[in-house]
């Protein structure tokens, strides 16, 4: 397929995803879509599954991956929301009166 890069080539598409998030650094966010665009050949729903599907104890940095909205989707039946909005704010990520989190101050801007 012309476009596709190595990375696309061999490696499954969850250990790509997760290879990215891990650059996010703390105290910065970004989109299920940013995500999606950056690995390519997937959509910011499938970014959402990988998310939730993270192994737990693994370095994977999920609650970074916020939705276009600027705010945490709701998951985990309430819990995972409230675990995600306290590792945030761990990191210094700070909410506004509606739960958004400001791209401007809080986001991440790519690969570096």
């Amino acid at each position: 397929m012309v476009g596709k890069n190595k990375m696309q080539d061999s490696t499954p598409l969850y250990s790509r995803i997760y290879a990215i998030v891990r650059q996010i650094p703390p105290g910065k966010v970004a989109t299920y879509g940013q995500i999606a665009g950056i690995v390519g050949g997937c959509t910011a729903r499938m970014v959402g599954y990988a998310m939730a599907a993270t192994p737990e104890g693994s370095e994977v940095p999920w609650q970074r991956v916020i939705n276009a909205k600027g705010k945490i989707s709701p998951h985990g039946a309430g819990f995972g929301t409230w675990m995600q909005e306290q590792l945030l704010r761990e990191e210094g990520v700070e909410f506004d009166t509606q739960g958004r989190i400001d791209f401007g101050r809080f986001g991440w801007l790519g690969q570096p």
